[in-house]
């Protein structure tokens, strides 16, 4: 789960860790109270989106009155935001953030993640911080500094300074950097976050290090026991299939290809993703309804599949366990009733039931084909599919 910048800096600010004063508002009339609230003339106006790569796209602007402030917010809310990172209708903008500017004199990066290979957190910092962050890393990734932390002892002071050292920190600012980077771990590690963010961490006006921009994703399999950070979750950022199915306990990715998969268990689904490349089709998702797929939840699965108007068919991989295979077949049938379905479904079962709900599939005068094989099933479905374009 994705934070907003706003809602990043306000946890920042309950660890004391410093940014700029800023205040979000989701109207015009708002936006003029807080411009004088702010008592500047000079104020930054921020578009709050899950997406990086906002200043290029014009979604932070500078303005100096307030008829450019009304102007640029009167811009920016209601309208899509498209960067590098969203696709061709990027991201909805209901709110933007005003902020006080900074005089920057030195611009730094700094992130804390989850290292997945070395079973630790990664610290990473970058004496060249700022917008083409990305440039440095392909460019001069020696620039680049990382930093394993182990998650029994913790971040410990020495490998503040020797972060802050390789990035040419000033003498003088080391003990802020220490500082901050003690507060941003625990932070990392009391939220239970997958990503943090500052990109720029800067030297402002004050010969101050402050944090210009927050980033923070929250891993989603803690969001039991974090429920203060689950009620920020703004479901306007997400695919709304992708939400859709989460009330279902079932988990889809949108991908730009034209057949439909579901399957139960991930590591199954991305086999399967694999096979219908092989055999020269292109999968439209990532569906997994689990081990305990119900008739009721792969219902709900092909509504969410069919939702997406450039799948032309579906295939069902599934392996019967703890799931009866029979029951996926009166799920399917009934899914396919509901939803008047025009387009090709071909099913491999296997396991439980099988050959029970490979008979009832084939029973069903639908336009199913049950196929026992993997790769003739891949086949068969990238044959349909494409016999039908």
């Amino acid at each position: 789960m994705n934070l907003h910048e706003f809602q990043s800096k306000d946890l920042f600010k309950s660890y004391e860790i410093d940014v700029p004063k800023g205040i979000p508002v989701s109207n015009i009339k708002d936006a003029i109270k807080v411009y004088n609230e702010l008592g500047s003339k000079k104020i930054v106006v921020k578009a709050q989106v899950h997406a990086g790569g906002r200043g290029k796209a014009g979604g932070v602007k500078i303005v100096d009155n307030l008829n450019d402030l009304e102007h640029e917010v009167k811009g920016m809310l209601g309208r899509h935001l498209v960067t590098h990172q969203t696709d061709s209708h990027g991201q909805p903008i209901n709110q933007v953030l005003l902020e006080l500017p900074s005089e920057i004199k030195k611009e730094y990066y700094l992130s804390i993640l989850i290292d997945r290979a070395t079973q630790k957190i990664k610290v990473v910092a970058s004496s060249e911080g700022g917008m083409d962050i990305e440039a440095v890393a392909d460019e001069t990734p020696e620039k680049i500094i990382q930093i394993d932390v182990d998650p029994t002892l913790g971040l410990q002071p020495y490998q503040s300074r020797q972060l802050g050292f390789k990035i040419g920190l000033q003498l003088h600012h080391m003990r802020q950097f220490v500082s901050i980077l003690d507060k941003l771990y625990r932070l990392f590690c009391d939220k239970d976050l997958s990503l943090l963010e500052i990109n720029p961490l800067i030297v402002n006006q004050d010969d101050q290090l402050v944090c210009l921009d927050a980033k923070i994703n929250i891993d989603d399999n803690a969001l039991y026991r974090q429920k203060d950070l689950a009620k920020l979750r703004d479901l306007s950022q997400e695919d709304a299939r992708e939400s859709q199915a989460m009330q279902w306990d079932l988990n889809y990715v949108h991908l730009d290809g034209n057949i439909g998969c579901m399957v139960n268990g991930a590591g199954l689904a991305m086999a399967t993703m694999d096979i219908i490349k092989v055999c020269g089709g292109n999968p439209a998702n990532f569906l997994d309804v689990g081990g305990g797929a119900t008739e009721e939840r792969v219902t709900e699965g092909f509504k969410i599949i069919l939702s997406d108007k450039n799948v032309k068919g579906i295939f069902v991989n599934i392996f019967g366990g703890i799931v009866k295979c029979n029951l996926i077949a009166d799920g399917i049938i009934k899914a396919c009733e509901q939803c008047k379905l025009d387009i090709p479904v071909v099913v491999r079962l296997v396991g439980n039931n099988a050959e029970l709900g490979s008979e009832i599939l084939n029973k069903s005068g639908l336009n199913l084909t049950a196929v026992k094989d993997l790769s003739q099933a891949s086949q068969t479905i990238v044959d349909k599919v494409g016999a039908s374009l």
